[in-house]
Order: C-alpha cells, then structure tokens, then sequence
C-alpha cells in the first residue's frame, strides 16, 4: 500500500484555524516534521486544503 510523505515547510502564523486544524489532523506540529500518512482520499483532501504549507511525495 502507498503512503503520503507530508512535510510541514511553511509556519501556521496568519492562517485560517481550519487550515491549522487541518495540520494538526496530518499529526503536523512544528515546520520541518514529517509524518507518513496512508494514501487515501481523506488524507489526499487534506493536503490539498493545506498544499501551500506542506510538501508531499509518494511511498511504496
């Protein structure tokens, strides 16, 4: 099974509480964490809601 590969790179500082809600549902809480993350489309919709703050690569 794959996984998501989410790092946070960006500070929470300024954005919208859903936005860092959604942070903390991904198990992100400081820039320059990584966490792994099955890949399924609940996590895939919330990096998208976050993709400004996070890099994502694929894990086999």
């Amino acid at each position: 099974m794959a996984q998501l590969k989410v790092t946070q790179i960006k500070s929470i500082i300024s954005e919208k509480q859903y936005q860092r809600d959604t942070l903390r549902s991904l198990g992100l809480k400081r820039i320059g964490q990584t966490v792994l993350r099955p890949d399924n489309p609940v996590n895939r919709g919330y990096v998208r809601t976050v993709a400004h703050l996070v890099t994502v690569e694929e894990v086999k």
